[in-house]
């Protein structure tokens, strides 16, 4: 895929990018202050795109779902708090600026004993339920 390089940028409080009559906003993304425009947890909120993929941001407390994705890649970074990643032969504890990568197909388990807020990335086609449909599967997510 041939991207064409930029005709014009220009600096007006945000940048813009102007690639062959498409315009696209360069934003700078400040963490925190996403992080503070929700509460719920196991909610995850769209925060910026990167090619087929989201970068999303989620509030995690309590016990999630083991699922798996099937066909994705998954990545978890503990941008607040600490994190448990259960796998069935083992689990996988994260801390703050720590992160890891689960692979497709690998049946896993987010907790959290208190709030933790992460940044995840991960393919636009992933369901963050993966293969288990319950009430907390969300179809649509919104974005911060």
């Amino acid at each position: 895929m041939n991207i064409a390089p930029p005709v014009s940028v220009r600096v007006t409080g945000r940048k813009r990018l102007v690639r062959r009559g498409e315009k696209k906003m360069l934003e700078k993304v400040n963490i925190a202050e996403k992080l503070g425009l929700f509460d719920e947890h196991w909610s995850p909120k769209i925060a910026g795109e990167v090619g087929d993929s989201y970068v999303k941001l989620v509030k995690f407390r309590g016990e999630f779902v083991w699922h798996q994705h099937e066909t994705e890649d998954e990545m978890f970074l503990v941008v607040k708090g600490n994190i448990k990643i259960k796998l069935r032969d083992g689990d996988l504890s994260l801390g703050e600026g720590e992160f890891v990568v689960i692979p497709r197909g690998v049946e896993h388990m987010p907790v959290a004993e208190e709030e933790a807020h992460v940044l995840l990335f991960e393919a636009k086609t992933v369901l963050n339920t993966g293969d288990v449909r319950n009430e907390r599967t969300l179809t649509e997510l919104e974005r911060v």
